[in-house]
């Protein structure tokens, strides 16, 4: 199924699906795809952020492609159009960072969906971008995922705010013709690592990486639970999405 052209709608309704979406994903990472130890959470809500999907706990075997219960981390490097290493090294003991903590863990992985609120002002895409920077700062592997288009804020897209955060001589990215879209992961380990995708509205999403230790990742399905989330969604609605054209009120209801 393609992309669809969210900017088309008002912002409430990416919301609404970037929810349920995050329960899709959350439910497939569950699943079979994480192995055993790890859990995804769906962070509870904070003033002025959406939610996240979160692996929990670090209890993760090192053999390659080693079979867990419930899913395979996978050792090879990711394969994606664009792969950037930081420059530097970080070694900071880990467990001197700050990371975001859970009652039944500690946070290893984190999914952020790019919602229109996060870049409709400039204390809104501050909060997300630090936010973003202190999970990688912290040790806390990153997805992004972004399917609005760059804007004031983001002239070259999250990535390129996120990444110029741990590259001083700035990462020198430019979208693709035709594709300003940004699918990004992150290897929070001791070299800082980037595997980002452009995609454009009528792609099919690619699955993404999500590194679970310095070496080790699975590949979260963003198509399929792309897919799942849209199925659900009412005729009317999808309908609105497609044309950008809103449904019509019913003066009798």
């Amino acid at each position: 199924m393609p992309i669809h052209d969210w900017t088309k709608v008002y912002s409430g309704l990416f919301h609404d699906f970037h929810q349920t979406w995050s329960i899709y994903i959350k439910n497939a990472l569950n699943g079979g795809l994480l192995p055993r130890g790890l859990n995804a959470l769906v962070e509870q809500r904070i003033p002025g952020r959406e939610p996240d999907v979160l692996a929990i706990d670090d209890r993760i075997p090192e053999r390659r492609n080693a079979p867990h219960t419930g899913g395979t981390v996978l050792m090879d490097p990711p394969a994606t159009r664009i792969v950037r290493k930081s420059s530097a090294e970080s070694y900071a003991d880990k467990a001197n960072r700050i990371v975001v903590k859970h009652k039944i863990g500690r946070t290893i992985a984190a999914i952020e969906i790019v919602s229109p609120g996060n870049k409709d002002g400039k204390r809104p895409f501050k909060d997300f971008l630090e936010k973003s920077i202190e999970f990688i700062s912290g040790g806390v592997h990153l997805l992004v995922i972004d399917l609005f288009p760059p804007t004031k804020r983001d002239p070259f897209g999250v990535h390129r705010a996120i990444w110029d955060e741990f590259e001083e001589d700035g990462d020198e990215f430019d979208f693709p013709a035709g594709k300003n879209l940004t699918l990004a992961s992150y290897n929070a380990g001791r070299t800082k690592e980037a595997y980002v995708e452009p995609v454009a509205v009528g792609d099919a999403l690619p699955d993404m990486p999500l590194f679970l230790t310095d070496r080790g990742h699975v590949q979260v399905p963003l198509e399929a639970t792309y897919q799942q989330t849209w199925s659900v969604m009412r005729r009317d609605l999808q309908e609105y999405v497609e044309t950008g054209i809103p449904p019509a009120v019913d003066d009798e209801a």
